[in-house]
């Protein structure tokens, strides 16, 4: 790779460094940002900065795309490494973003499942409660651009087979685009078993902000980050504020 018509910064402060980075995108000196060799709670507070980071008036949440060898379709799954224990009311958010980037990847009207231990509601499991409140949110038009239906559980979510035998027969069982983890203990430990023992290629990135932040775990590997930084490339155009 010919780096000739590149300006290399040579930072080796890495605090420093990583608000500088931040400093290019949000002076659109550079069109992306890709998180490097540093701890990610370093990297979002720089991407943070009230000064010279990529906040927006909306939400930031964590969006990952897989392909997976069996699977007829993408899956995005959000939100496995931002948001933590997510509120119904940002839940919400979670979803809007989720669909932007699936209709970025061309998909006309993603299809979300917020997935639960359970396709039941159930009082005392609160993700239930909240996927219950989504479904009826949709239904009346408060969320808008995609369809979706809740609980579901993992199975029910993806498995068309699987749902006809429970005979769930809503449109988003066994087809869901969008899968909605009720906090980052069921996304987290999702991802990892699907990158650890699955055949798949994926790629990471925050979304919420004013440019594409390629949010990848230091141990993903080469694809996983080429992979980002395209996702990073087709979203790129839809981003708004």
């Amino acid at each position: 790779m010919n780096l000739d018509d590149f300006e290399l910064i040579n930072e080796p402060d890495v605090p420093t460094a990583a608000l500088k980075a931040v400093e290019l995108v949000h002076n659109k000196q550079a069109d992306a940002l890709l998180k490097g060799m540093l701890e990610t709670k370093m990297f979002l507070k720089s991407v943070l900065n009230k000064e010279v980071g990529l906040r927006t008036q909306k939400m930031m949440s964590h969006v990952c795309v897989f392909e997976i060898e069996g699977i007829d379709r993408l899956l995005f799954l959000t939100d496995v490494a931002f948001n933590t224990y997510p509120t119904l009311e940002e839940k919400v958010k979670i979803i809007n973003n989720a669909v932007e980037v699936a209709k970025a990847c061309g998909i006309e009207t993603p299809k979300v499942a917020p997935v639960c231990a359970v396709e039941t509601v159930n009082p005392k499991m609160l993700p239930t409660v909240d996927a219950q409140t989504l479904t009826e949110m949709c239904r009346r038009g408060e969320i808008k651009g995609c369809e979706l239906y809740g609980p579901l559980s993992m199975d029910l979510a993806i498995d068309e087979t699987a749902a006809v035998h429970k005979g769930v027969t809503n449109p988003v069982a066994g087809h869901a685009d969008v899968l909605l983890f009720p906090n980052i203990d069921a996304g987290n430990i999702t991802y990892k078993i699907l990158v650890r023992t699955a055949k798949v290629k994926n790629g990471n990135l925050l979304v919420g902000t004013s440019a594409p932040v390629i949010l990848t775990s230091r141990s993903d590997d080469f694809e996983t980050k080429i992979n980002s930084i395209a996702l990073a490339v087709v979203i790129a155009d839809s981003i708004t504020d």
